[in-house]
């Protein structure tokens, strides 16, 4: 059964257009091409109880083949929550591909002062969840590498959005660590090893070396994000 990028999304197509009828408007896969399960969105005109107890009915089936639960939005819904989520929500917008219907994103877009304050937020979040989950390790270094190799990819996305933010190119590593070192000042060896464990090529990496330096690194960005100017053109 298909489990690609997409591939999985559209096992779950038929029984969204089952379940919803001329109220699916769209159908959009995103997040890493690799990504299992692979995430995916419908925007419908309206959802009720029952559409949820269909949709539950269906949801083992979908995992088995490799789809994530599929967010269900309207169009209004997942407009109105810009402001909200625009750092999740941004990401939906730039990795999705259309599966079924048409580009429910054409037109929207992120304002910088809410992707800015999400970013804030996010950082700050996540220093406290390394320093807390760090003491809760109790010093076990299988916990401490779990910790860090769970938190990476989030780290990767907070430096994906804040390069967007500064209008920087973001779409490979090269692109992230050209930008830590430049804009918030970071170590680029660090961010090079949480990069890698954030796209899983963790092979390499010694998680519980890197501890230090990666809470140093989120500290910076602390830092950063406090005293955020837009880039120079």
């Amino acid at each position: 059964m298909a489990t690609s990028h997409g591939g999985a999304a559209a096992v779950a197509l038929h029984d969204l257009q089952h379940i919803f009828g001329e109220r699916l408007q769209a159908v959009v896969a995103f997040g890493r091409p690799d990504a299992n399960p692979s995430p995916c969105l419908a925007v419908v005109d309206a959802i009720t109880a029952a559409d949820l107890d269909e949709c539950a009915a269906r949801a083992a089936s979908w995992h088995r083949a490799g789809c994530g639960t599929p967010l269900l939005l309207t169009q209004d819904e997942f407009a109105g929550s810009l402001d909200a989520f625009p750092i999740e929500y941004g990401e939906i917008i730039e990795t999705h591909r259309v599966i079924y219907g048409v580009n429910p994103f054409a037109g929207l877009t992120i304002k910088p002062e809410d992707l800015r304050r999400e970013c804030e937020t996010m950082v700050k979040s996540h220093l406290l969840h390394l320093r807390e989950n760090y003491i809760e390790c109790r010093g076990r270094q299988s916990h401490v590498s779990a910790l860090v190799a769970e938190a990476a990819p989030h780290f990767a996305l907070i430096l994906r959005r804040l390069a967007r933010l500064d209008g920087s190119p973001a779409e490979t590593n090269s692109d992230l660590s050209a930008y830590a070192a430049r804009r918030p000042g970071l170590d680029a060896r660090v961010v090079g090893d949480l990069l890698a464990m954030a796209g899983h090529h963790s092979s390499g990496v010694d998680a519980i070396r890197i501890y230090p330096g990666y809470l140093a690194a989120v500290e910076q960005l602390w830092h950063f994000i406090d005293g955020w100017r837009a880039a120079p053109r």
